[in-house]
């Protein structure tokens, strides 16, 4: 049609057909993925049929087929049926399995055999990146984030879930036997069709609370009190909307402050950060090969022992405390305006009277020594300080670490929103990228599978972005 692009006639035949490689550009994504996987040394990293046997069917090289999934996960595309698809049809895909197109049993199997060398995969992204010096700020922005799993709400249980559901199942019970009531006193008020319905209801009723006390009774024997029926490995975690939750994992990450990298990550089933610093950040520094570490976290990393772990570590940790005082908010003093003494062992209280360290004690496994001044009883300021008789202020054996961090934390208050602004938007984009389902395996090791494959496709794609496609690709062939 006139004043149009035209297309060519399908039918038409040439003399010289076009290459396939003559579709690719020089700088596209998947000519970097191609030098990537193959300088890869699959026997090293694990993977199982890294030599092919000597007898029997040829099976595929492992090579192929992470291919295949890199190229998936940087495009939006986990599932294995979809990927057995796009291997058919995308001409991408096609070029880069060299026309080989494996089924989707072949491909979900690669996954769930090869776990943990396609973790190491992940690792030696981040070594190559290292190598390239795009962790030279040695800082990073630590942080968690709640990541739905395949197992639904409804077969998630806790202690208080399962008797809530069991309460209604009995109330609905305790109607139907009402109405079977009012239908035995007056045979006209319900159908007889509605006598049959009602009876059935209850037999099914009673059965689902028969289940729900079986699953009661395997509950008691997991160490947490909560049982998933899909995945087992899968908690339920609150989230930050008040009455929101998912069922999900807990992902850890660690990204690189400058370049917004993922120098570590780990994925976990415990639904809080408390316990979660010391290690996601030693993984960070040896990942990095920094000698010095700096780790910007929020407050609900903010634990003594974790922070403490990272010093002796060589990181400095940058945690905010948690705004949880009692005192503060009954509006007495709090702890901050009694001044410690480091040379004497004491504290100075507000009213100028010093209060002398008294005993220790061991409390929630903690040294803690206790302090409190003679003057109390009689000092002006005390209805302002306490409501019992002496103020008593406990002090942990190495809470001047503590000191420390808020020290530092003074000295950088651009630090928090550094953190927010570095660590959110990798979580966002993770998450558009796997859409609203996130994770399509079960089980925590294969979950973690799946995770890096997550992670090494947005890393890919930052150093792309960061280098370019041709850089990027001269540095996969000089390394050693």
């Amino acid at each position: 049609m006139a004043r149009y692009v035209e297309g060519q006639d399908r039918t038409q035949s040439v003399l010289f057909p076009e290459r396939l490689d003559d579709w690719m550009d020089e700088d596209s994504t998947v000519r970097v993925i191609d030098v990537f996987v193959d300088e890869l040394n699959f026997k090293l990293l694990g993977f199982e049929r890294a030599e092919p046997a000597a007898t029997g069917r040829p099976a595929y090289n492992p090579a192929t087929l992470l291919k295949i999934y890199v190229y998936g996960y940087l495009n939006r595309i986990q599932s294995s049926r979809r990927l057995e698809t796009e291997a058919q049809r995308n001409l991408e895909l096609i070029w880069l399995t060299e026309r080989l197109a494996p089924d989707f049993k072949t491909i979900a199997d690669f996954r769930r055999d090869n776990g943990p060398a396609i973790q190491q995969v992940c690792k030696e992204f981040v070594l190559l990146c290292r190598r390239l010096k795009l962790f030279a700020d040695g800082i990073v922005a630590v942080d968690g984030s709640k990541f739905k799993a395949v197992n639904n709400r409804d077969k998630n249980f806790t202690d208080r879930k399962l008797q809530a559901r069991i309460e209604q199942l009995e109330d609905g019970i305790k109607r139907y036997l009402v109405e079977l009531d009012r239908a035995d006193r007056d045979g006209a008020a319900v159908l007889p069709s509605r006598v049959a319905h009602l009876k059935d209801k209850i037999l099914k009723v009673r059965q689902q609370v028969r289940e729900l006390q079986a699953v009661g009774e395997q509950m008691k024997a997991t160490p947490d009190g909560q049982i998933s029926l899909t995945d087992p490995d899968a908690r339920s975690m609150a989230t930050s909307g008040r009455g929101t939750g998912v069922v999900g994992y807990n992902v850890q990450t660690a990204v690189d402050t400058r370049h917004h990298l993922i120098v570590a990550h780990e994925v976990t089933n415990v639904g809080h950060d408390r316990n979660q610093l010391a290690h996601i950040a030693k993984l960070a520094k040896a990942a990095t090969g920094r000698r010095r570490l700096t780790a910007l976290a929020d407050r609900g990393y903010y634990e003594g022992y974790e922070i403490l772990e990272c010093e002796r570590a060589g990181i400095a940790a940058v945690v905010p405390k948690p705004l949880t005082s009692n005192n503060l908010a009954d509006g007495l003093f709090d702890k901050k305006d009694f001044v410690y003494d480091d040379k004497r062992d004491e504290y100075r209280c507000p009213a100028g009277q010093i209060a002398v360290h008294r005993f220790s004690s061991e409390e929630g496994g903690k040294t803690l020594h206790k302090y409190w001044s003679s003057a109390c009883p009689h000092c002006p300021l005390r209805p302002r300080c306490t409501t019992g008789t002496n103020r008593r202020i406990a002090r942990w054996q190495h809470e001047y670490i503590l000191d420390v961090v808020q020290e530092r934390l003074e000295g950088a208050p651009e630090a928090m929103r550094l953190r927010r602004q570095t660590v959110e938007h990798v979580f966002g984009t993770l998450k558009a990228w796997m859409g609203s389902s996130h994770f399509l395996t079960k089980t925590l090791p294969r979950v973690r599978t799946e995770m890096s494959l997550q992670v090494l496709a947005y890393n890919l794609k930052r150093a792309i972005e960061i280098l370019g496609a041709a850089p990027l690709m001269a540095a996969m062939s000089a390394r050693v």
